[in-house]
């Protein structure tokens, strides 16, 4: 009797939020994951309760550099890059690098081991859009100079890049446009609007909106984007496919939200809207729908009561190390 081996996934950014997700949701499936990050961002938690797993590995590297695996691979999801405002703003060069650099390096490693490569993209390639919601044929509205713009041109150019490598190599590549997305694993202090309100309400400390707030976004739970990734990696679909939840919220509705879920006695407070921060934010996911048969699975209250239990374990374990540290 013979027993077949399983799929062997590379995972670039495995120990970040969403790429330890997938590392979980690869390894239920079946698969032997190596799970590849420099820590930049990412952290050794996040995968901790996979260590020891015999199916699971991890190599600290940085992909910009070179990508080495011994043995076949069958897939390579990159996912390594800062992803947050607050980190891409500290890493502006890692996050161009790992952008144009990382993903030429994991593309030739998809090409040589005969792979397929399915590219983490965001829906920050759409800039301040211009057209609402946003379609997968819209071109973006991006500002290639401002401070932005680090993070949304490095993932436009690995876009092309993948179609590039697609076209010319027939290199079996994969584009997912990731909306806003949130859960357990998230940093309190990665500067995204979920956590720093989480955290300020848990502290009760004001909820900090920028500009008036009306400003849009739709969130999704990690667990239905991660099923929308793992059924557009295996689909055919090779133009890149939205990934996110439709329901469309302002940020200060949001924060609102927040405060009565935790109970909280915060406050809001105003602050100047940064530059270039889109006004809205909408996944068209008519692709998803139709190619991949996929539609979020979560409402935004059953996720955020899911997320809620791990942000106030988090903050109770930041008090317990602050109060044994004085």
């Amino acid at each position: 009797m013979t027993t077949s081996t399983p799929p062997r996934t590379l995972i670039t950014g495995g120990a970040g939020f969403l790429g330890s997700h997938l590392c979980d949701r690869f390894l239920a499936e079946g698969h032997e994951v190596i799970c590849m990050d420099n820590l930049i961002t990412g952290s050794p938690e996040n995968i901790g309760h996979l260590m020891g797993h015999e199916r699971f590995s991890f190599v600290k590297l940085d992909v910009t550099n070179f990508i080495y695996v011994k043995g076949n691979l069958d897939y390579v999801l990159h996912f390594a890059s800062p992803a947050s405002p607050i980190d891409y703003l500290k890493f502006p060069i890692q996050t161009l690098k790992v952008g144009a650099l990382g993903t030429h390096k994991a593309l030739g490693l998809a090409k040589e081991k005969d792979a397929r490569l399915l590219l983490a993209s965001t829906s920050e390639v759409y800039g301040d859009p211009q057209t609402h919601p946003q379609k997968e044929d819209y071109w973006g509205n991006v500002n290639p100079v401002g401070l932005r713009g680090v993070y949304d041109e490095a993932k436009r150019f690995a876009e092309a890049m993948t179609m590039a490598y697609h076209r010319y190599h027939d290199v079996e590549t994969r584009i997912v446009r990731i909306f806003n997305t949130y859960g357990p694993r998230m940093r309190l202090d990665d500067g995204r609007a979920l956590p720093t309100f989480m955290k300020q309400a848990l502290t009760d400390q004001p909820l900090t909106v920028f500009g008036d707030g009306s400003q849009t976004r739709s969130f999704c739970y990690v667990d239905d984007l991660v099923d929308g990734i793992y059924r557009l990696l295996l689909s055919d679909q090779v133009e890149p496919v939205n990934i996110g939840n439709p329901d469309e919220i302002s940020i200060l509705e949001f924060a609102k939200e927040i405060i009565e879920l935790t109970e909280s006695d915060s406050e809001i407070a105003f602050k100047p809207l940064p530059k270039d921060d889109p006004q809205v934010r909408q996944p068209d996911i008519s692709r998803a729908k139709d190619v991949l048969g996929w539609s979020p699975s979560y409402d935004r209250a059953e996720g955020l009561r899911e997320t809620l239990d791990y942000f106030e374990e988090q903050i109770a374990k930041r008090q317990t190390k602050e109060t044994a540290e004085v």
